[in-house]
């Protein structure tokens, strides 16, 4: 690859320098592994996913990446990250902060966050499209405000810019602040679009000065200390009938396999302890906590990471990845939650009295 690489669809992703090279070797796939001898229906359906993802590591070699080179250098990156947040686990800022300087890489660490824009994106901006009205040409998010949770280096908040939205981008980490801000400095009108900010979710409930139409937190639910509060925040920050779309893991013994052994230690696609299973959460799961914090939810679907082309694809097994869009129960819907909560409330009481 000579000269300028082309940009993505949303933006650029690729920061090659001029008459850099990149060679790609190729990759061979791997025969199915007899994991452990269970079920038949298991096995089946790791058969089918390692026929569809597993391959030896791709091995990938630059000429020279001397814009990336020029970003890791203008930034100054701090001490140990700490945080007093209910929501913030310590140990996953340590590992994260390691990285910083890393997110704009398209083929490094965060290599699989790229290519997933090319599903999450059209998710959020189709979803939104069909809840809409009217919308602007070529600006379909034109006047949303979107808050991205957990934003890192900005690789999902800059394309949400570029579809029209206002955006801003909070993530308890200020090295991956930094980050965001230097990429976004090159584009003017995300310099317009973007307001990053150092700072937790809690942070911003607290101020209580802003409400967003919808809320994105793409693969952070699985690094935080505390979910039940963390959605609870969710529905703090949103307006009535706003969005909310998440991307996680599955807790599942699939997910364990692919997200951590496969992922981590096999292909490396992601450096080792980046994950913790105890912190995945299933669909189920999920959705209970978010109804019970006055979200509708709408839409689950499964995702899945082909190694081997380094794409994501939907699919209808939400073992291991998956998307889930949910909507904030207006004001009405609220109020009759709240009533019939507490009605069902007072008559286990009278239950319990009666007894």
């Amino acid at each position: 690859m000579e000269g300028w690489a082309r940009s993505s669809l949303w933006g650029a992703r690729r920061l090659w320098a001029p008459h850099a090279h990149m060679t790609r070797s190729r990759v061979v796939c791997g025969r199915p592994l007899n994991l452990w001898p269970s079920s038949g229906n298991r096995r089946s359906q790791l058969h089918q996913i390692f026929q569809e993802s597993f391959c030896i590591k791709i091995q990938l070699n630059y000429g020279a990446l001397v814009n990336l080179t020029k970003v890791r250098n203008k930034i100054k990156f701090t001490g140990q990250p700490y945080s007093t947040s209910q929501t913030v686990d310590p140990e996953e800022l340590r590992k994260f902060q390691r990285l910083a300087h890393k997110w704009w890489n398209e083929d490094g660490e965060y290599a699989a966050l790229h290519s997933m824009n090319d599903i999450r994106v059209p998710f959020i901006r189709d979803t939104m499209l069909n809840l809409k009205n009217d919308h602007e040409l070529g600006s379909p998010l034109f006047s949303m405000k979107i808050l991205d949770v957990g934003c890192g280096g900005g690789l999902l908040t800059e394309p949400l810019a570029r579809l029209g939205a206002s955006v801003t981008g909070i993530d308890p980490l200020e090295d991956n602040i930094r980050t965001a801000e230097l990429h976004k400095s090159y584009d003017p009108v995300l310099t317009k679009r973007i307001q990053y900010r150092a700072c937790t979710l809690e942070d911003i409930v607290e101020e209580g000065s802003e409400k967003f139409d919808i809320v994105v937190a793409s693969e952070v639910v699985e690094h935080v200390a505390d979910v039940e509060k963390f959605i609870k925040c969710f529905g703090e920050v949103l307006k009535p009938e706003g969005s909310l779309f998440i991307t996680t893991l599955n807790k599942t013994q699939l997910s364990y396999v692919f997200g951590i052994i496969v992922a981590e230690k096999l292909l490396g696609l992601v450096p080792v302890g980046t994950h913790d299973w105890e912190k995945f959460i299933s669909p189920e799961e999920l959705e209970r906590l978010l109804e019970s914090n006055g979200f509708s939810v709408k839409v689950v679907k499964g995702m899945l990471y082909n190694p081997l082309f380094g794409s994501w694809s939907w699919t209808g097994n939400t073992s291991i990845n998956y998307a889930l869009h949910a909507i904030k129960s207006s004001m009405q819907e609220e109020l009759d939650l709240k009533e019939a909560s507490t009605e069902h409330q007072q008559a286990e009481a009278n239950i319990r009295t009666a007894s």
